[in-house]
């Protein structure tokens, strides 16, 4: 596959420009170039062909099964990209909210930030929602910077937060960010929250316990209600991540398990895969003692209008505007379409389909915990990499057959760990198929030990050293003088 500037011929063009609305003499000197764009030069039909060549060699979940576990990267429907798209929400202008005197102009945008807000605290039983926070990690950081506000305003110097080792994975940085001191608990045997530990770690010096339910092993946490009693005794506040938040749906929420605030994943749970499908959204939920703190401005609802209002002890802006507009507006039209019984089928659909997978594989992959999972099941592959063949060589071969391999070596505590979210969106038919090259894959290693070393041997590109590409990334193009354009 060549590069674009490798198919660059002088003289070539692909597009005329519009002519300057700015008269060029008026830009300063310094923002002007002194050498030309250093832009390939080939026609339409090359560009079309070249990027149409490329979409060909990307794995995306509009062609293929994506089973990363914690991730979520499940389809999502096309109505939410038309909604937002629609131009009274794509063409509206951020600056129409500066002043009041445009808020009229805007109201439509206000009304979707109120209502999406309303029903994203009412799935969550929390008091009120920011939509501000632009990811997941960026909710986690606001989350954690409510905590400190509250103990703050009340005078508590707490300086520690308690997160197990089966809490997502970004959650220890985010405290940290905020300036805390991370105590991390061990889960038991069970996979699960180690009370004993969570007891002896809790005292005056703890200002929240951030926890992820399910967790990252796929199980719910069986002594939450008894780990926010405690937390709450000890004036700490519980932080609900919201990775995992498809796995419960309509069936329960956070805000009655004992967490006081929460991040949503838009991108994950509520219409448009993260990663490269972006942009993120991390929206943060709070109980009623941390409302008054909330990021703002907010919208706000009076006399049948709407407007802007900031909390007097609002922690302050957390992003520009509302956060990723957008990705509300798809979240809006996800949770409108479905409503609360929509919701509930789709953790039903995903809790279902992981615990299928793991029927399926238990007796071929040791099972990393016992009992059922929730939305994903996390196997141990160290019999086969006993016999040659690693979690991360089951990954590679799984490409040759067309599917994109799970998590890898994540949970950590799970040695050669394989982590298969299938999520609600996929067919039986094609989770059998995944199965089957589970399976298949499993039974060659059995017989040949370690027949997957040079996988994948059919992807555009092969095996690669993945430290050497980690450590000596080499991107640097070097365009040839006829690429440069006039």
């Amino acid at each position: 596959m060549q590069l674009i500037f490798e198919k660059s011929r002088e003289g070539r063009r692909g597009v005329t420009l519009d002519a300057l609305d700015v008269p060029l003499a008026s830009l300063p000197a310094e923002l002007c170039r002194e050498q030309p764009a250093a832009l390939p030069q080939v026609s339409e039909f090359d560009v079309v062909r070249h990027f149409t060549e490329l979409s060909s060699l990307n794995y995306g979940l509009d062609a293929y099964f994506y089973p990363l576990g914690s991730c979520t990267m499940k389809y999502n429907p096309k109505i939410a990209e038309a909604v937002a798209g629609l131009a009274g929400f794509s063409a509206l202008h951020p600056h129409l909210a500066s002043t009041e005197s445009t808020w009229s102009q805007c109201q439509g945008a206000f009304e979707l930030i109120y209502e999406t807000e309303c029903l994203l605290a009412e799935i969550a039983g929390m008091t009120a929602c920011s939509l501000q926070p632009i990811a997941g990690a960026h909710g986690e950081l606001a989350g954690v910077l409510l905590m400190a506000a509250y103990h703050r305003d009340k005078g508590n110097a707490k300086n520690k937060i308690i997160i197990p080792d089966s809490a997502h994975g970004t959650n220890p940085a985010s405290a940290a960010i905020a300036g805390y001191d991370i105590v991390e608990i061990p889960s038991n045997d069970r996979g699960t929250i180690d009370l004993d530990s969570f007891k002896a770690a809790l005292d005056d010096s703890v200002a929240g316990v951030m926890a992820t339910c399910p967790n990252t092993h796929g199980l719910f946490e069986p002594d939450i209600h008894e780990i926010a009693r405690l937390a709450h005794e000890a004036d700490a506040l519980m932080y609900y991540d919201g990775a995992n938040l498809n796995a419960i749906l309509g069936e329960c929420r956070p805000g009655d398990l004992g967490f006081d605030v929460m991040h949503y994943n838009l991108h994950k749970t509520f219409a448009t895969p993260h990663g490269m499908g972006g942009p993120g959204s991390g929206p943060v939920g709070v109980g009623e003692r941390l409302a008054p703190y909330l990021p703002g401005p907010r919208v706000v609802k009076t006399d049948g209008a709407f407007a802007l209002d900031t909390p007097g002890k609002s922690i302050g802006n957390m992003a520009p505007f509302f956060g990723n507009f957008g990705m509300a507006v798809r979240a809006y039209a996800y949770i409108r379409q479905l409503g609360s019984e929509g919701l509930r089928d789709v953790s039903h659909a995903a809790v279902l389909n992981a615990n299928y997978i793991h029927a399926r594989l238990k007796n071929a992959y040791r099972s990393a915990f016992d009992g059922a999972f929730m939305h994903e099941c996390v196997f141990d592959a160290t019999p086969q990499a006993n016999k040659g063949t690693n979690a991360m060589d089951i990954a590679k071969a799984l490409l040759d057959y067309g599917f994109h391999a799970p998590t890898v070596y994540f949970p950590l505590t799970v040695h050669e760990s394989l982590m298969i979210e299938p999520t609600e969106t996929e067919s039986k038919e094609t989770i059998d198929a995944f199965c089957d090259a589970m399976l298949e894959i499993a039974a060659r290693v059995e017989e040949e030990g370690d027949p997957f070393k040079d996988a994948p041997r059919t992807t555009p590109v092969g095996r690669l050293d993945e430290v050497k590409a980690a450590r000596d990334l080499d991107c640097a193009y070097l365009e040839p003088a006829s690429a440069i354009a006039p």
